[in-house]
């Protein structure tokens, strides 16, 4: 019906090229035109100005040898006083912008290493915005932005990327590990110095006290019945404490064996031994 009454209808955000006996003729603003079609004017097609974005997909090689894939993003769009050139001079835009990134990555990525891509992506795609905007304006096409949105290394390479990241951190770990069983050793090394000083201070003290009640024993015996020396009264209380440490190491059931002699003639042997160590820690007292 449009042709029929030689009218066109151009949506918002377009803009129509008018062409007249196959020549360019205008560009056809959003709305409603007049085009008689007796008078050789048609519309040779339409161009958006909305925003588009194409992502590339490029594979290149960093400069220590590592191929990675790189997804650039380009966000463009057609401008309105340059919608003749952006019709007519591009055959394939997308393809066109896909060429000038594939040239600007693959001349700037092999000059970085491969941890170098990833910390100075923001530059590539500066480079990559800038080569675009110089070419694609001569064609009617701004470019808004561009942005590296991926940089993808070689499976192996993520692998062992990996790899070298988990053996670092569990050298870190080993590390703290080591500090702390250090630590641990260290504290359970002064609690054993500390608990045997403690120990020993006991064990003087309980010689101490032995040494005391055997001394008040025996002056108290000496008293109570007389014609005995302290050696007799010595002998006795030792005798006694003898055969009750060897009731009590035969009543455990869980005791170490002690062989010491214990016939009747090496009693008066035993009983002089122990009193002369009691009898030195005594008087060294």
């Amino acid at each position: 019906m449009g042709n029929i009454l030689c009218c066109v209808q151009v949506d918002q955000s377009t803009v129509a090229i008018k062409e007249q006996f196959g020549k360019f003729d205008e560009v056809l603003e959003p709305g409603c035109h007049c085009l008689p079609w007796f008078l050789g004017k048609q519309v040779a097609g339409h161009l958006s100005l909305r925003l588009q974005q194409l992502d590339v997909k490029c594979e290149t090689k960093t400069k220590d040898n590592v191929f990675v894939n790189i997804v650039a993003s380009i966000q463009y769009r057609a401008q309105a006083d340059k919608a003749s050139d952006a019709f007519y001079k591009l055959s394939n835009t997308r393809s066109q912008i896909q060429a000038y990134v594939f040239d600007v990555i693959r001349a700037s990525v092999p000059k970085l290493n491969l941890d170098d891509a990833f910390e100075q992506k923001n530059e590539i795609a500066k480079a990559v915005e800038d080569e675009l905007e110089k070419a694609m304006s001569a064609y009617g096409y701004e470019i808004v932005q561009t942005l590296i949105v991926d940089i993808e290394p070689d499976e192996h390479v993520k692998r062992a990327m990996n790899e070298i990241n988990a053996a670092a951190r569990m050298r870190v770990a080993a590390n703290e590990k080591a500090e702390a069983e250090k630590i641990l050793q260290i504290k359970r090394a002064e609690g054993e110095a500390e608990s045997k000083y403690l120990s020993g201070l006991g064990i003087a003290r309980q010689r101490q006290a032995i040494v005391d009640g055997l001394r008040d024993s025996v002056l108290g015996f000496s008293v109570n019945v007389p014609g005995t020396t302290a050696k007799d009264v010595m002998d006795m209380v030792l005798v006694t404490q003898y055969f009750d440490t060897m009731k009590e190491i035969g009543a455990a059931s869980k005791s170490s064996a002690v062989f010491i002699p214990h016939g009747p003639g090496a009693v008066r042997d035993v009983a002089t031994q122990i009193r002369d160590g009691l009898l030195q820690a005594s008087s060294s007292h």
